[in-house]
């Protein structure tokens, strides 16, 4: 559905985007992270033809956005960060200006106005003036014009920016209805959204792509964590021992106890060793539990450290 290689930008000798290539299918959502600076929204103003690359190219939906940018963007969805909107009109009559923009038939407009109201839970509001709205409706009002012409591809650029818990829960439903009919890029910077509803991230760092993973594999058991009551050599020279490849860091622990973190392929499968090593020995157990990574915890090293890009 989206095609990006070596995507590059540059602004003098600052390159805002550095050799970025991903893929995203049809029905994905995609979430994209990075600090402040870090070149998300260079990235989402290069997928929507607002801005041509440097260097690389875009395809979207086959698409060469460079060579048939009109066609391209009829398949797109855009909600910029803090959306502009004209503060004088009333909700309905923008988003029959944003369907006339669209080039959708005159027929056609009542119904997916209709269609987009619902969906954003905007009729209360629909006959408002914009400029009256709260933060919360305004947003809503940016999602309505992005989801108005049903697009193929949306990207969403903190969605849930200005909302109440209330309608987050609403926005986290909306773009899971989406993503049945469209491919979704959701840029934020509240890692429990991603969490909410990405299937996938892509984390940038310094205007690279730093990590590509599935959310359901950065949940995967990171370490094994043991706490014994023996002395931290004896412990360690056991633990080190037990397969092939482990990895052992000593850890700060309780006095009289030392702990250890344990890493390995699959560290679910060192617990019954370790259990078993240590019975055998007739050791005190104080501590067999699995470290689960976060995605707070990945994009801390990920943003902060120097890190090659991974596909996991």
């Amino acid at each position: 559905m989206i095609e990006v290689r070596e995507l590059s930008r540059r602004y003098g000798e600052l390159k805002a985007v550095d050799a970025v290539s991903f893929d995203i299918g049809r029905g994905e959502i995609v979430g994209l992270l990075g600090h402040n600076g870090a070149g998300k929204t260079t990235i989402m103003k290069m997928l929507t033809g607002y801005l041509e690359p440097s260097s690389g190219w875009i395809r979207i939906d086959g698409l060469n956005i460079a060579e048939q940018r009109r066609a391209a963007q009829r398949r797109i969805g855009y909600l910029p960060e803090n959306c502009p909107l004209y503060p004088e009109m009333r909700v309905l009559d923008y988003l029959d200006y944003q369907a006339a923009l669209h080039g959708m038939a005159p027929g056609r407009r009542a119904a997916a106005i209709r269609r987009a109201i619902e969906r954003t839970a905007l009729g209360p509001k629909a006959t408002a003036i914009i400029g009256t709205l709260s933060r919360g409706y305004r947003q809503r009002v940016g999602v309505a014009q992005a989801i108005l012409h049903e697009p193929a591809i949306l990207i969403l650029d903190e969605p849930t920016n200005g909302l109440d818990p209330a309608q987050i829960q609403h926005m986290r439903a909306l773009v899971r209805e989406l993503a049945r009919e469209s491919t979704l890029i959701i840029s934020t910077h509240v890692l429990q959204e991603v969490e909410a509803v990405c299937g996938r991230v892509l984390i940038m760092r310094g205007g690279r792509l730093a990590l590509d993973s599935a959310l359901a594999a950065i949940g995967r058991p990171h370490r094994l964590l043991v706490t014994l009551d023996r002395p931290r050599a004896e412990a360690e020279a056991l633990l080190g021992t037990l397969v092939d490849d482990t990895s052992v860091e000593s850890l700060d622990a309780a006095s009289g106890l030392v702990s250890f973190a344990l890493a390995a392929a699959d560290p679910r499968a060192l617990a019954p060793l370790v259990a078993r090593a240590v019975a055998e020995r007739g050791w005190a157990l104080h501590e067999l539990a699995l470290e689960q990574r976060t995605l707070e915890d990945l994009f801390g090293a990920v943003t902060l450290e120097r890190m090659e890009v991974e596909h996991v």
